[in-house]
């Protein structure tokens, strides 16, 4: 038995602090990153990356290892919340628009790239419009960089139908953003890198 799941087994069995301290610290700086990529703000990230971890530890008795990873489930916990949190509050659109790159359908795997929390918010505000499960698919596909495989086995939608919605949000998003970019259209050159995953101090 690897060391994870013998942190798993013991907290199951016997509520040990001390092996969900540790689970929680191999996995604290990765969920941290996905959440603050999303929400660009230090402080909420953290509160909400504390709310991931405590529910991963309330409903860990019903963790299945043999039908998916612990991390796997663990990035849909997170991802539920994330899309819980904005769903909870009043999150409005209308900024200055992000920079996409204009290839939608010519590539498997098309990538939308954004510079600075601006970018991040202008994507995040259309993201928030969009039904629950297209919300998993574009966060885990865009911010946890999950391969489509991945995405099917985790929400349980056929490979397909995970590419077929993705590339209609790439194509929702870019028209919704471009419709406040008042014809501002820089050249592929100039387009911006995804953004860094910073730690927490």
């Amino acid at each position: 038995m690897d060391t994870e799941a013998t942190w798993i087994k013991q907290i199951k069995l016997k509520s040990s602090q001390a092996a969900a301290d540790a689970l929680i610290s191999s996995y604290y700086k990765e969920i941290y990153a996905y959440v603050y990529k999303q929400t660009m703000n230090k402080e909420m990230s953290m509160d909400l990356t504390q709310e991931i971890f405590i529910s991963m530890l309330k409903s860990i008795a019903h963790f299945d290892g043999k039908r998916a990873s612990f991390r796997t489930w663990l990035y849909k916990i997170a991802t539920n919340r994330i899309v819980d949190y904005y769903r909870s509050k009043t999150y409005k659109s209308g900024r200055t628009a992000a920079v996409l790159d204009d290839e939608l359908m010519g590539t498997e795997d098309f990538t939308l790239t954004v510079e600075n929390k601006q970018q991040v918010e202008d994507i995040v505000a259309v993201v928030n419009r969009l039904d629950v499960s297209a919300q998993q698919i574009f966060r885990l596909k865009f911010f946890a960089e999950y391969t489509f495989a991945e995405i099917s086995a985790l929400l349980q939608f056929s490979e397909s139908t995970v590419k077929t919605k993705y590339y209609a949000m790439i194509k929702k998003i870019k028209n919704s953003l471009e419709a406040d970019s008042y014809g501002s259209r820089p050249s592929k050159s100039s387009v911006p890198s995804s953004p860094s995953r910073p730690i927490p101090d």
